[in-house]
């Protein structure tokens, strides 16, 4: 009989550190980012305000730490892009959680506010940028870079390949989450199909054959 492998334990202030950013985010969700002080964020999650600037200098670090997590999500250890495979593999994986995340209520919920108070705080907007599509970003083109120097691939230039493929992949979707709140989201089927014209008008241009 195979012993089971022991989970990672999750050290105590990592676990409190992502407790407050669930409610952080759950708060600037319902309240808007600019009516959410520290304080509330504090009250809310049952901490006192200092615990809270423990792990979080300011209130754009905390929303930092919320941009973060999701980040990991498409471009961490656990991502397509650190699961490796076929190019082909890779960017389905990758574009299929992408557009998950995208068509997301909460998320789409937050980019809202983000859009919203970006013009009053430029930094926020920047933040976000940096560590969330930016991340992305990089971390794509530095997989093409790599493919392409295996062979797998041909992107003379992995920026600009980078970028044509995720703008494929999310902007029709993304711009209805923007401007239409209530507009149906797209079911597994049509996802799946747009994944897979994306990756096959990708790997047209970009092939190694």
């Amino acid at each position: 009989m195979t012993a089971a492998v022991p989970s990672r334990k999750v050290p105590r202030g990592e676990r409190r550190k992502m407790e407050l950013i669930d409610v952080a985010e759950q708060m600037f969700l319902e309240r808007g980012y600019a009516e959410t002080t520290m304080q509330m964020i504090a009250e809310a999650a049952g901490a006192s305000k200092e615990t809270l600037y423990r792990h979080f200098a300011s209130k754009e670090q905390l929303f930092a730490g919320i941009v973060d997590r999701k980040a990991r999500e498409l471009s961490g250890p656990e991502s397509a892009l650190a699961r490796g495979g076929s190019p082909e593999t890779v960017l389905s994986d990758l574009a299929q959680e992408l557009l998950h995340k995208v068509i997301r209520v909460p998320a789409s919920s937050l980019l809202r506010i983000l859009v919203a108070e970006a013009p009053r705080t430029p930094e926020l907007g920047d933040l976000f940028y940096k560590r969330g599509p930016g991340r992305t970003m990089r971390r794509l083109a530095d997989y093409l870079s790599g493919a392409t120097k295996r062979g797998e691939l041909r992107c003379e230039d992995p920026a600009a390949a980078a970028r044509l493929f995720l703008g494929s992949v999310v902007s029709y979707y993304h711009l209805h989450c923007l401007v239409q709140p209530n507009w149906k989201r797209p079911g597994e089927r049509e996802i799946r199909t747009h994944v897979k014209s994306a990756v096959a008008m990708f790997l047209r241009m970009y092939g190694k054959s």
